[in-house]
């Protein structure tokens, strides 16, 4: 049931995601078509016009505001608002659809612009399909698979808005980049308007409204009143369906002697100019002298030019007095105009009643295009202008890049995926702590033992022997500072490290017997002890002072070796899972995954430090497990398994190899046996048995 009702939302979801994109694209395509069509809705609803530029924001803002919800929709971003916003949209649309094929105010609610027309009546079952899926989708939101993760789905939002802004940016300045009117580039306009023999013509009745001394009464063709009566209004009825030809109300009627040129026009074998301007009063003035130029070059050729407006003698006669026009007028009616060309003015080329070219007004050709007669020039040539080119643009400006982003961000989730899956598989653990071993340390602490003489000796020795026979495990030793400086001349750091016991908690300053761990840094230390319980014991030091010591040793490119254990009351009131818990959390818990890769961890059960005893191997593992545990509840897995935890607590030659064949003892934290070469040297061999 459940994986139905997934396959139920999706399908739903990808229903609404198509209908909404080609929605909104096709209208940004045509902000002036879609504008036009707002304009419609109000006068259907008997609204007050409303100025252009307010219903061209709106139209622009519309296209943008479907776009960007079906591509939401398709990459299921924001799902629970995307999917209630679109049950809203419908639920508020589909009564609307239902008004309109019920009154019929108007022939096509344009949807899908021009692209694709439907009635009235298939706009609302559309729109009732699309409320059902839109329900489906609000219901269970997160049902919707994502493309992508909500880290990234601000990309996809802002390029989506840059993209379907532009898109209409560049309609509104050039021409519609796909034009699905009847008057597209290739159409013969005398063909368009052709019936076919044999076709069924549709029928039509007009109903005259006319008014006589207060009376308003309706009247046909057969019984149309004498001129006593006032014409008021008009409608227009089909009352038999027929074919409808793509053009049907294309017609030019001279205004200089009302004489209809349409057949002249349409039938004129060579070029013909027109210039396209629905209403001359609102019609861009910006390229006044270009028009002209055009108009002389035609004149110079013998192109014929006419200017096609719906304009009366008032518009004309100021456009002629504003732009010294010496073109011909025409009248054609103001939708077919507007149908023709998104421009006023624009400019159609025809050859031998075929289109052949549109400019709109801000790219009309000039003199460097028009360098002679149009045969020989390239603009007087059908363009290169396919459909698939146009297409394959927006899937290269667009589509491509998405994809793209898609594909990187489901890798990456997939590889976060699987590398969660392996962290989770105990079998796969086991296996990449035998394929990648964690780095086996033993690390000694000479606390506060020999004078300088004595520590360079042990030093010396120790770098020959293991020059000698190479261990199979880092070396550390941590000296008393005094020794720092003199020792590192003799240590070969390849093969020995070198530590110091403790760092101060302050940078500098008056501290009078206080190292910093600059100053220690500065001798040629790579290590720091801190938190050994002997310095919590016997000095008072803090979690807080610990933190700070913590802090400046890394600041200092310093590793720390950060000391927890227990007490034996502890131990014994079995709490050492609280308390080594606690010394992390009050202490490095702090820090970033980055500064912790830096830390190496020594469990040293207080009760087991220079009294003889020792933890079991088994109790060493079992707190070791512990400690890995929480580290991973604080960084994580991959982290946890990375970090070296050693075991600081009586460990001798006779007892490493049991602790250090334990899977999360990672080596040993050394005292009194790190101070005679042979001891130290029995314990770093235990990694070889």
């Amino acid at each position: 049931m459940k994986g139905l009702r997934k396959v139920s939302v999706n399908i739903a979801r990808f229903v609404l995601a198509a209908v909404f994109i080609l929605s909104g694209f096709v209208k940004a395509v045509d902000p002036l078509g879609t504008q036009y069509k707002i304009a419609d809705y109000a006068e259907a609803l008997h609204l007050q016009p409303a100025p252009d530029f307010f219903t061209l924001a709106v139209s622009v803002a519309l296209s943008a505001f479907e776009f960007g919800l079906g591509i939401c929709m398709l990459f299921a971003i924001r799902r629970r608002m995307v999917s209630r916003l679109l049950l809203l949209v419908m639920l508020m649309m589909t009564p609307l659809t239902l008004w309109l094929a019920v009154a019929d105010p108007i022939s096509d609610c344009g949807c899908f612009g021009d692209a694709v027309t439907l009635t009235n009546w298939e706009t609302f079952l559309k729109n009732a399909l699309l409320l059902g899926c839109a329900a489906i989708a609000a219901r269970w939101p997160t049902e919707m698979v994502r493309f992508i993760s909500k880290s990234n789905q601000w990309i996809v939002v802002n390029y989506t808005a840059v993209f379907i802004l532009a898109i209409s940016g560049w309609s509104l300045y050039d021409l519609p980049q796909f034009d699905f009117r009847p008057y597209h580039i290739g159409v013969n306009i005398k063909k368009g308007m052709e019936i076919p023999p044999g076709t069924e013509r549709p029928k039509f009745e007009t109903t005259f409204i006319m008014e006589k001394n207060g009376e308003q009464r309706e009247f046909t063709l057969d019984n149309y009143p004498d001129s006593t009566w006032r014409f008021v209004d008009s409608k227009t009825v089909q009352t038999a369906e027929g074919y409808i030809p793509p053009i049907r109300d294309f017609s030019i009627m001279r205004k200089s002697d009302g004489e209809d040129i349409t057949a002249q026009v349409l039938n004129h074998r060579g070029y013909t100019f027109l210039l396209i301007a629905p209403h001359l009063e609102q019609a861009d003035d910006s390229q006044l002298d270009l028009i002209n130029q055009l108009y002389e070059y035609a004149q110079e050729h013998g192109y014929p030019f006419y200017c096609l407006t719906a304009s009366g003698d008032r518009g004309i006669n100021r456009w002629r007095e504003m732009t010294g026009a010496e073109y011909p007028f025409c009248q054609t009616d103001e939708a077919t105009l507007k149908t023709v060309i998104r421009s006023n003015p624009g400019l159609l080329l025809l050859k031998d009643g075929t289109i052949i070219r549109k400019w709109s007004h801000n790219r009309l050709p000039d003199e460097y295009e028009l360098g002679g007669k149009l045969e020989q020039l390239e603009i007087g040539q059908m363009p290169e202008d396919s459909v698939p080119g146009k297409i394959l643009t927006i899937i290269v400006w667009f589509i491509l890049p998405l994809f793209v982003l898609t594909l990187a961000d489901r890798l990456w989730a997939w590889t976060r995926w699987l590398k969660k899956k392996e962290e989770s598989n105990k079998v796969y653990q086991f296996i990449k702590r035998k394929r990648k071993m964690r780095k086996k340390i033993v690390a000694g602490n000479w606390k506060m033992n020999m004078n300088l003489q004595d520590g360079i000796a042990l030093a010396k020795e120790l770098n020959e022997t293991l020059k000698a026979d190479k261990p199979n495990c880092g070396v550390v030793i941590c000296t008393p500072f005094i020794h720092l400086a003199s020792v590192a001349q003799f240590l070969d750091q390849n093969i020995i490290g070198l530590g110091a016991e403790n760092c101060a908690d302050k940078e500098e300053g008056a501290y009078t017997g206080e190292v910093s761990a600059e100053m220690v840094k500065s001798t040629g230390a790579q290590y720091v002890i801190l938190g050994h319980s002997e310095r919590r014991g016997y000095y008072g030091e803090t979690p807080e002072i610990l933190k700070e010591k913590v802090l400046l040793a890394l600041k200092n490119g310093l590793k720390v070796i950060f000391c927890i254990g227990e007490s034996l009351e502890e131990r014994e009131a079995n709490k050492q899972n609280e308390v080594v818990k606690a010394e992390l959390e009050n202490s490095v818990f702090n820090l970033t995954e980055e500064e912790f890769k830096n830390i190496i961890i020594a469990y040293e059960p207080i009760w087991a430090i220079g009294t003889g005893k020792t933890a079991t191997a088994e109790q060493a593992e079992e707190i070791h497990a512990y400690i890995r545990s929480i580290v991973a509840g604080r960084y994580g897995q991959a982290v946890a398994e990375e970090t070296s935890i050693l075991y600081g607590g009586s460990c001798k030659a006779s007892n490493a190899p049991e602790l250090f064949a334990k899977p999360d003892i990672d080596g040993g934290l050394i005292g009194g046996a790190s101070l005679k070469c042979a001891d130290f040297k029995g314990i770093i061999d235990a990694w070889k048995k």
